[in-house]
């Protein structure tokens, strides 16, 4: 199975029709989005063409792709706009013996990570950061890094999942990172 793993989109319009283009050409199975995805929150700024309505249209025409978790910064009503599930806190996909951890990161995180026993990753948005790490032997902690609004001097980037292979990109497609497990 190939997936694009993307967080932390915030209302961006611009980034996100820049992910959408990447979708097109990568062609992925699933598209996974970790939460945050309509509103910019209270401690960031106003990422790239901060547009609401328009941001709910292109997410709900992929809808039919998408496996979602809610983040702290998604709402009741962001959740009644679309199109697809954002409820769930957490969820755990298996792929080809690999069971990966979904979440936001604002609850589950590496300083409280869930019931670790059956997890081979644990992948979250939530801090903007791009991260690869080993947090115990063969256990990974990952995080795509925000779509729309970068920290810790990173860029807009997402994440491309397949064969046990993690890749993390920009928004132009450019690797700058990958583990494979």
């Amino acid at each position: 199975m190939k997936m694009i793993i993307a967080s932390d989109l915030h209302g961006s319009s611009a980034c996100i029709k820049r992910l959408w283009d990447r979708v097109d050409i990568e062609k992925p199975d699933r598209i996974v989005l970790l939460g945050d995805l309509l509103y910019h929150g209270p401690r960031n700024g106003l990422p790239e063409e901060y547009d609401t309505k328009t941001s709910i249209d292109l997410l709900n025409s992929k809808s039919d792709l998408i496996t979602c978790v809610r983040g702290n910064c998604d709402s009741e009503v962001d959740i009644m706009v679309l199109d697809f599930l954002v409820e769930a806190p957490h969820m755990i996909l298996s792929d080809s013996g690999l069971n990966i951890f979904i979440t936001h990161g604002h609850y589950y995180n590496t300083g409280h990570l869930p019931p670790m026993m059956s997890i081979d990753v644990i992948l979250h948005g939530h801090t903007h950061i791009p991260v690869c790490e080993e947090i115990m032997k063969g256990k990974y902690y990952m995080n795509p890094g925000s779509v729309s609004i970068p920290k810790g001097g990173s860029t807009n980037s997402y994440m491309v999942y397949e064969n046990r292979k993690f890749v993390w990109k920009d928004l132009d497609g450019k690797t700058y990172m990958e583990k494979a497990l």
